[in-house]
């Protein structure tokens, strides 16, 4: 058969009977924004996801719009002069998303350059494509399962209540059908396999990792918490403990070996049968005879950043003690979902507990306490304490890097920041009290101007774990406009509803390295500890080596032994 316009016209409107040629329009225009640069690269099979959601949501905002302008007999266009707007939109949405992708390699390598990784030959054309149409072409057959059910229930219902009653009455049970199956079905058995492989996971024992033999040391022979008990990350944790030898050589003066406590999930029943164990370690070990106390909070299955704690025992030369206890085995953003109160409810156990018995301590002996905690661990050691509580006797400071996007205090501090500063690197009432730092420094204040408690917040302007929100989708971010952060494309630009999900794609994204995204280096690290804790006997010259050894040392991590 020879193809021509009607030959066309004609297999278009077979199309027609089972896509909608305005959502396809609006479907294609979300599809090459999705491909512009966002906070951190991607590529791939999550550019693929990326690109599949944001087809599926134009597809949908402009079968709605359209069936809202019929419902609402606003005026048509008779069918000649619909099919050439048609044709003429197609080609538009056509040329943007050709566009797009032959721009969407150079977008991402302008981004790896800012961030320093190496440069991609071009973007996976055939991987993405593919992607994207079975994520779209899945989810929509779901959603005209969907609108099936609810005509099937609408029209069984409308043979005892009026048309409308029966609109309303199917879609609420066609609701409750499909989310019952959804999370009684996918979302738990998703869960529980989940759970299972993690619990898996983080009782292996990893053969590398030895139980310590000194006595001083978490998982030994005289310790009052089991090696096995502390899980995988505990475990390791632990290992890497430093020596007063890499210490010493590093610093150049006499050191003490840390102290660190960890508590597994199976080291005890109950958040408060963990934090007693803490607290008898900590004495067992003679914690509170050092110069500083840590409380760290872990991200969800127990994993501590040792870019957040190594550089502040090496400032203070070994005289750290620091604790944390285990909440769960699922990593941040499942234990954000099925296990977030639960984080709370250990963190606020374990604050009380080892609070209580600091505050009973003489003041002018006991060490100096401070709370940290990375993502999922920040926002659940914010919550750990209540100001009401240390107002008559308060604890040194807190030290939160990654914040997520819904922690109550970076939130409220962010929002009443000080005028014309930006919304990535705000002041608070002059830094009084709170201050945030990034891999840049932090805003200049006058000296002594930071009281006896502070607040510190690390954040980078490229993590989308800090600066995403579901609001995003119909509203420009305040970080993209006025002054943007150094490593934030001037090219980013917001769309609606694609802007928020490209932030909500890079969250689970890991590509960026060390001092970006979601990723903290050590060294910006050691310049938040400097600042809040102030440690003695450190020369100018001594704290620049020690800087420039982090540098080299970005994850934390020291060289082997």
């Amino acid at each position: 058969m020879p193809i021509n316009r009607w030959t066309i016209r004609r297999l278009l409107r077979r199309a027609g009977h089972y896509f909608h040629s305005t959502g396809l329009l609006l479907g294609t225009l979300f599809f090459a924004l999705s491909l512009s640069p966002s906070l951190v690269p991607r590529m791939g099979a999550m550019q693929g996801l990326l690109s599949g959601l944001s087809l599926l949501a134009g597809y949908g905002i402009g079968a709605a719009l359209y069936h809202l302008w019929v419902y609402f007999h606003l005026p048509r266009f008779n069918a000649r002069v619909l099919w050439r707007l048609q044709w003429l939109a197609g080609a538009i949405c056509l040329a943007i998303a050709v566009l797009f992708i032959w721009q969407a390699g150079e977008w991402q390598n302008e981004l790896r350059r800012l961030m320093g990784m190496n440069e991609i030959s071009g973007v996976q054309i055939s991987t993405i494509g593919l992607v994207a149409l079975l994520v779209f072409l899945s989810l929509l057959a779901l959603a005209h399962l969907f609108v099936r059910t609810f005509r099937f229930l609408s029209a069984r219902l409308q043979r005892f209540v009026p048309a409308r009653v029966s609109h309303l009455i199917g879609l609420l049970l066609a609701f409750a059908l499909f989310w019952s199956i959804i999370d009684g079905v996918f979302f738990t058995r998703a869960f529980q396999a989940a759970d299972r492989s993690y619990q898996q996971i983080d009782e292996l024992i990893e053969p590398e990792i030895a139980q310590p033999l000194d006595a001083g040391l978490v998982g030994s022979a005289q310790s009052l918490i089991a090696w096995e008990s502390l899980g995988r990350q505990g475990r390791r944790y632990i290992s890497a403990t430093p020596t007063v030898e890499q210490i010493a050589s590093v610093s150049g003066a006499p050191a003490m070996r840390p102290i660190r406590v960890y508590v597994g999930l199976n080291s005890a029943a109950s958040n408060a049968a963990r934090a007693d164990l803490a607290l008898r370690e900590l004495q067992r070990t003679g914690a509170f005879d050092r110069d500083v106390l840590l409380l760290v909070t872990p991200t969800g299955d127990g994993w501590i950043d040792p870019a957040s704690v190594t550089p502040l025992e090496f400032l203070h030369r070994g005289s750290v003690a620091s604790v944390a206890a285990q909440y769960s085995y699922l990593s941040s953003p499942l234990a954000l979902l099925s296990e977030s109160e639960y984080g709370v409810e250990q963190a606020r156990q374990m604050f009380q507990t080892i609070y209580g018995y600091w505050s009973e301590l003489p003041a002018d002996s006991r060490p100096k306490l401070y709370l940290t905690g990375l993502s999922l661990g920040a926002r659940n050691s914010d919550l750990s304490f209540d100001f009401y509580d240390i107002i008559d006797d308060p604890f040194h400071g807190a030290l939160w890097s990654g914040p997520p996007f819904s922690s109550e205090t970076w939130r409220d501090v962010t929002q009443r920041r000080d005028a014309d500063t930006p919304h990535w690197r705000p002041s608070f009432r002059d830094g009084a009290v709170v201050r945030f730092f990034n891999q840049y420094g932090s805003p200049n204040y006058p000296e002594d101007s930071w009281g006896a408690f502070r607040i510190a917040f690390l954040q980078y302007a490229s993590d989308p774990i800090t600066f995403f929100d579901p609001m995003y989708f119909y509203r420009e971010p305040p970080w993209m406009s006025a002054q943007r952060g150094p490593d934030v494309l001037p090219t980013l630009r917001w769309y609606p509803v694609v802007t928020m999900l490209q932030l909500a794609a890079d969250m689970t994204n890991r590509t960026a390295p060390r001092g970006f995204g979601h990723w903290y280096a050590a060294a910006h690290y050691h310049d938040v500890w400097l600042a809040m804790s102030e440690p003695d006997n450190w020369t100018a010259e001594q704290l620049h080596e020690l800087r420039e050894f982090w540098q080299d040392h970005p994850d934390g991590r020291l060289p082997a032994r």
